[in-house]
């Protein structure tokens, strides 16, 4: 089988993206497989991988991006690919990486139904006991973020140390959404001695995050009312907020924003999603920040970007096991043995194989099952 990893490309004017889709350790990964690895020419700088490192791991470096996509079998990316890379993309392919088609263009989608493409989703990858075991470490490092990111637009705004010194309080952080990222980010502020508020849906997640935090944190069921309360006094809300294979939900309105502190700041990182927050948008800028009814948001869909060398390095983990069984055994053989990566399935064999995905773009719902 041949592996092609390009250099990923920016969806959009200040949308760049540093990741690569494997690591050189990874590459030798597969190279032991038996698989033929091609690797685009300085597809690994932006996370200081060089050429060099990727020859010895065993990979062949090309110098177009087209011939990557034309002669691979499996492609391995980080983000969705372009309406250009879609364009390259040969019929019966498969594309690997965090996908969202949730929130991409029929269009697109309409091209990989065409081409025959068996697209996995890294984000929707799920265990039988519902855990994401690629994306949950690109949601650590996000958790774990939070407080330099807050930090440092609390300075542009309110001028609020986090953690607050002895005779001046710390800074109230508000988390909506108690999964990985939410956890993550709640122990990070606890360290630097912030306040910290979780509101989540489920009760039983509720008593299990209360249990880690030993009454450190203040909990609270993520209602209307809650929610409403809590955002208006928070100088950070985090949207840590995540309905799988769906679009996230909507659940901080404009009027909340607008209740809020001005020079308060917004961090959603549902916005790859759709976003939590009613004025969430994509910023492509440098910062990916922007203020909006005197709030600040920062609204990056890949912020684990910007510490692109540690964010390859868990993608390739978690990623290689699911890679390697493709490599190894074949694509219908992986589906079949590995439930898991076939519930990340998004389209395969001319479907579409997600529900969500489905009904959002208007396309017929089939089960990979019976595809298979």
């Amino acid at each position: 089988m041949i592996v092609g990893i390009p250099r990923e490309v920016p969806l959009g004017r200040g949308m760049e993206e540093r990741r690569v889709g494997l690591s050189p350790a990874g590459v030798a990964e597969l190279v032991e497989q038996a698989a033929k690895v091609l690797v685009e020419r300085e597809a690994g700088a932006g996370a200081h991988f060089s050429n060099t490192a990727y020859e010895r791991a065993g990979a062949q470096i090309v110098l177009s991006h087209e011939e990557v996509f034309r002669r691979a079998d499996l492609i391995c990316k980080v983000g969705r690919v372009s309406d250009e890379e879609a364009s390259f993309l040969k019929d019966g392919q498969i594309l690997a990486g965090f996908l969202h088609l949730i929130t991409t263009s029929k269009l697109l989608l309409k091209n990989l139904l065409d081409k025959k493409i068996t697209s996995i989703a890294y984000e929707l990858i799920e265990e039988p006991d519902g855990r994401l075991p690629v994306l949950n470490p690109t949601s650590e490092i996000a958790g774990k973020m939070v407080p330099q990111l807050a930090g440092r637009l609390l300075e542009r705004g309110r001028g609020t140390l986090l953690g607050g010194i002895p005779g001046i309080p710390p800074a109230d952080v508000v988390i909506l959404g108690g999964g990985t990222l939410g956890y993550h980010a709640a122990r990070a502020l606890r360290g630097v001695g912030a306040t910290v508020y979780i509101l989540e849906k489920r009760s039983r997640r509720l008593a299990e995050l209360d249990k880690y935090f030993n009454g450190g944190v203040v909990t609270a069921l993520a209602t209307r009312a809650n929610i409403e309360k809590y955002v208006r006094f928070a100088d950070v809300m985090v949207g840590a907020v995540l309905e799988s294979g769906a679009r996230s939900p909507v659940l901080v309105t404009r009027e909340m924003v607008r209740s809020m502190e001005p020079g308060s700041v917004i961090l959603d990182f549902s916005i790859d999603h759709g976003g939590c927050v009613e004025t969430s948008r994509l910023t492509p800028s440098e910062d990916h920040v922007y203020l909006e009814e005197g709030v600040w948001h920062f609204c990056m869909p890949n912020a684990s970007s910007l510490v692109a060398r540690t964010a390859t390095h868990a993608l390739t983990n978690a990623a290689l096991p699911y890679l390697k069984n493709i490599v190894a055994h074949g694509l219908a053989e992986s589906l079949r043995a590995m439930p898991d990566l076939a519930h990340g399935a998004c389209t395969h064999a001319g479907a579409v194989t997600q529900t969500h995905l489905a009904r959002e773009h208007a396309f017929e719902y089939q089960s990979l099952e019976r595809l298979l």
